[in-house]
């Protein structure tokens, strides 16, 4: 695994995320990587906001994996900090290499390096596997999240 990096996104890394993000059954019907412009977008927003991290996983040239980590200053818990993982991917071939892993362990570092006291995600209740998988790291199944989706304007 010496031969994986971990670095902040580029605009050039784009298409590859949108690949990684639409390489599922959920994927699959709610990304367009035909039309690149809505993620080139939103990545001049991520790229403009000092509290998103939007890194990829590269192994031999290749992005094989992606999150997003936020991190939310707040009031609560005694005014603590804390960060939300979200769009963890991992390339098809590489899944149960341990990559997921490093992406993760890579985003606990960086939460703690940013005195997050709480580090939190939410998985679709369809991905099973990987409600086992974030288990496995230590998560715990403590909350019930709520959605509500917003119609474009």
């Amino acid at each position: 695994m010496g031969d994986l990096e971990i670095r902040a996104a580029t605009a050039d890394d784009i298409p590859a995320i949108v690949g990684l993000l639409a390489d599922d059954p959920l994927g699959a019907r709610r990304e367009s990587p035909d039309d690149l412009r809505p993620y080139r977008t939103a990545f001049e927003r991520l790229r403009s906001d000092p509290n998103q991290h939007l890194v990829v996983a590269v192994r031999e040239g290749r992005v094989v994996g992606t999150l997003q980590l936020t991190i939310i200053p707040g009031l609560s818990r005694r005014g603590s900090t804390r960060s939300v993982i979200e769009g963890v991917r991992v390339q098809a071939d590489e899944r149960g290499s341990g990559l997921g892993s490093q992406l993760i362990e890579w985003a606990i570092e960086e939460s703690r390096r940013q005195d997050c006291r709480l580090v939190q995600l939410t998985s679709d209740n369809t991905r099973t596997d990987a409600h086992r998988f974030y288990e496995r790291l230590g998560f715990v199944a403590s909350h019930v999240g709520f959605k509500l989706a917003l119609q474009e304007s």
